[in-house]
C-alpha cells in the first residue's frame, strides 16, 4: 500500500504560480509512474500530466502544455508540479495518483492504483 499526501494549494490570482507536493509513504520501495488528475465542481476528473519512476519522459494535457511542469525527487519521496500562468478555468481539486506500472505514462484515471484526497487550487480572475 502506498499514502499520497497532496500539498500546496490556495488562492491565487490569474497570471500567477502555485507548486503542489504530492508526499509518497508506505510502500515507497517500489517504482511508480506517478500522475495529477484534476477535478473542477460539475465537471468529469481530468488528466492533467504524469511522469515515469526514473522522471525521463513526462506527458501533459495539451490545457497545461507549455505551462505546468510535473517532477519528481525519487531520494524525498514526492512528486511536484509547478503551475505557472494559470488562469481561471484551473481551478479544480487536484490529485496526485500512483501507477504501480513504473513506464507507462497513462492519461486514464483507471490505470492508476493509489490516490490522495487532494488540494484545492483557486484562481481568481
Amino acid at each position: 500500500q502506498v499514502q499520497l499526501v497532496e500539498s500546496g494549494g490556495g488562492l491565487v490570482q490569474a497570471g500567477g504560480s502555485l507548486r503542489l507536493s504530492c508526499a509518497a509513504s508506505g510502500r515507497t520501495d517500489s517504482t511508480y509512474a506517478m500522475a495529477w488528475f484534476r477535478q473542477a465542481p460539475g465537471k468529469e476528473r481530468e488528466f492533467v500530466a504524469a511522469i515515469r519512476w526514473s522522471g525521463s519522459r513526462t506527458y501533459y494535457a495539451d490545457s497545461v502544455k507549455g505551462r505546468f511542469t510535473i517532477s519528481r525527487d525519487n531520494a524525498k519521496n514526492t512528486v511536484y508540479l509547478q503551475m505557472n500562468s494559470l488562469k481561471p478555468e484551473d481551478t479544480a481539486v487536484y490529485r496526485c495518483a500512483a501507477d504501480k506500472t513504473p513506464l507507462r505514462l497513462g492519461a486514464a484515471a483507471g490505470n492508476y492504483d493509489y490516490w490522495g484526497q487532494g488540494t484545492q487550487v483557486t484562481v481568481s480572475s
